[in-house]
C-alpha cells in the first residue's frame, strides 16, 4: 500500500512538471501573437495616417498646380522685366439663417463661432492670392434677431470669421442689402470695415459711391465692380440713390471708364442676376456678359441663383480691335447656406491664375476649382454644418480611413461631383 501511495504522488509530480512546461509555452505562444497583433496595429495605424496625409495633400496639389506656379512667380514678381502671376480665387454666397446661426452659437459665452464650417476647405482659401466673396445676408445687429426667413442678417462673429478664413473683398449689392432698410446696410459696411474686409456695392455716402475699389495684387492694380438686379422690393431711400448699384448700362460704363482713367489693369465686376435655382443662365445675363466684355472687364463673376452655372474663357474683341483674355462664371452658386436641394448645397472654390505679361497684357493661364459641398452631420448636436472638399471625402471614403459620412451621403456626393462638373462645362 505505502508503494502504491508513493508512485501515485510521483506520479502526479510528473503531470504537474509536463502541465506547467505546456502552460509556460502557451504563454510564450500568446504573448507572441500579442506583439504580432500590436506590430500590425501599429502598422496599419501609420499606413492609414500616411495614406491619410496623402490623400490631402493630393487633393490640395490637384487643386492648385496654380500655386506652384504662383511660387516660382513670387521670387520675379518684383522684377518689371518679368511676368506677374497671381491666383484670384473667388466662392459664392455667403448665406446664414436661423439653422446656421444656432448652430454657431457658444451657450457658455453667449458667443457665434463660424470657424469650424470651413476646417475642410480653409487650405484653398488662406493659400490664394486674393479672394472674393458675396454677401447674401446683412450684420443689422443683434436686436434685429436672427430668426426672420424672408429678411437676412446674420451675427457680427461671421465677418471676423470670414476674415480669418482669408476673404479679402466682399460684393454687398444683392437683393438682400436693404432687408432693414438703410440703417441695416450701413451697419453692414461698418461691420466689414471693423473686420478688415474690403467691400464693394452698397455705400453710405455718394463720396464712397463714387470711389472705385482698388485692390493692389503683386504690384497689380485690380478694378471691383458690383451691381445687381433689384432689392426685393426693399426701395432705395430717394435722397440715397448712391447706397447701392442697381444694374443700369450707363453707369456701369461710366465706372469701367473711371476705372481704366485710374488705370486699372485688371477689371473685375460681381454681377447679381439671374434666375434663382436656375442652372442655365438666361438671356438678360447672356447679354449683360457681351456688354461687360466688350467695355474691358477681363473677369465677370456670377451671383444670385443660388446654384451653379457655366463658366467660359473667351478672347474678346474690344472697340479698338484689340484682343484680351475674358472669363464668366454665369453663377458660383453658394458658399454657405442651409438650402435643402442638393445642387443648392454644392458649388466650387474657384481659382483663376493670371498673369501680366511684359508687355502689360494679362491673360487667363489656368482655370481650377474645388467641388465642395454643405454637410449637416445629423449624428450630432452642435457643429453640425461644415463645408466639404468633396473628392478628399469621397477618397477618404474610399480608403476605408474615413467613413463617418454614411453610405448614403457618399452616393450624394459622387452625383455631386458629377453634376458640377457638367454643369460648369455643358
Amino acid at each position: 500500500m505505502r508503494r502504491n501511495r508513493r508512485n501515485s504522488r510521483n506520479s502526479n509530480n510528473y503531470i504537474n512538471d509536463d502541465t506547467k512546461k505546456i502552460i509556460k509555452v502557451l504563454l510564450k505562444f500568446i504573448c507572441i501573437l500579442l506583439i504580432l497583433f500590436f506590430i500590425v496595429m501599429l502598422f496599419n495605424i501609420l499606413n492609414n495616417w500616411i495614406t491619410y496625409h496623402s490623400i490631402i495633400n493630393q487633393s490640395q496639389t490637384s487643386s492648385s498646380n496654380v500655386d506652384t506656379n504662383i511660387s516660382e512667380q513670387n521670387d520675379v514678381s518684383e522684377n518689371t522685366n518679368e511676368n506677374t502671376t497671381f491666383n484670384l480665387t473667388a466662392i459664392g454666397d455667403i448665406m446664414c439663417n436661423s439653422v446656421q446661426s444656432a448652430d454657431a452659437y457658444i451657450s457658455d459665452s453667449g458667443e457665434y463661432d463660424f470657424s469650424y464650417v470651413f476646417d475642410d476647405i480653409e487650405y484653398y482659401i488662406k493659400n490664394s492670392s486674393i479672394t472674393v466673396a458675396n454677401l447674401e445676408t446683412t450684420f443689422a445687429g443683434k436686436d434685429k434677431g436672427y430668426n426672420n426667413p424672408s429678411r437676412f442678417n446674420s451675427p457680427d462673429a461671421l465677418a471676423y470669421n470670414l476674415k480669418k478664413l482669408g476673404v479679402d473683398v466682399i460684393s454687398t449689392a444683392g437683393n438682400h442689402s436693404l432687408d432693414y432698410g438703410f440703417d441695416g446696410l450701413s451697419r453692414t459696411i461698418d461691420v466689414l470695415n471693423l473686420a478688415d474686409i474690403s467691400h464693394v456695392g452698397t455705400y453710405k455716402t455718394q463720396e464712397e459711391r463714387d470711389m472705385i475699389l482698388f485692390k493692389y495684387v503683386k504690384g497689380i492694380k485690380i478694378a471691383f465692380l458690383n451691381y445687381t438686379y433689384r432689392s426685393n422690393g426693399n426701395k432705395i431711400p430717394s435722397d440715397k440713390a448712391f447706397c447701392m448699384n442697381i444694374i443700369d448700362k450707363d453707369i456701369i460704363k461710366n465706372d469701367i471708364e473711371k476705372a481704366k482713367s485710374e488705370n486699372a489693369e485688371i477689371i473685375i465686376a460681381s454681377i447679381h442676376w439671374g434666375t434663382e435655382y436656375d442652372s442655365v443662365p438666361n438671356n438678360t445675363q447672356d447679354e449683360l456678359a457681351d456688354f461687360l466684355f466688350q467695355n474691358g472687364v477681363n473677369v465677370i463673376l456670377g451671383t444670385h441663383p443660388h446654384v451653379l452655372q457655366k463658366m467660359e474663357k473667351r478672347t474678346v474683341t474690344l472697340e479698338d480691335g484689340s484682343t484680351q483674355d475674358g472669363f464668366i462664371i454665369y453663377s458660383l452658386g453658394n458658399f454657405i447656406s442651409d438650402l435643402s436641394s442638393n445642387n443648392a448645397k454644392s458649388s466650387i472654390i474657384l481659382d483663376l491664375q493670371i498673369t501680366k505679361h511684359t508687355d502689360n497684357t494679362i491673360t487667363i493661364d489656368n482655370i481650377n476649382y474645388i467641388p465642395i459641398y454643405m454637410y449637416k452631420d445629423s449624428s450630432t448636436k452642435t457643429k453640425k454644418i461644415k463645408l466639404l472638399d468633396i473628392q478628399k471625402t469621397i477618397s477618404l471614403y474610399d480608403q476605408g480611413i474615413d467613413t463617418s459620412i454614411g453610405k448614403n451621403m457618399y452616393t450624394t456626393l459622387k452625383t455631386a461631383f458629377n453634376t458640377i462638373s457638367t454643369t460648369l462645362n455643358p
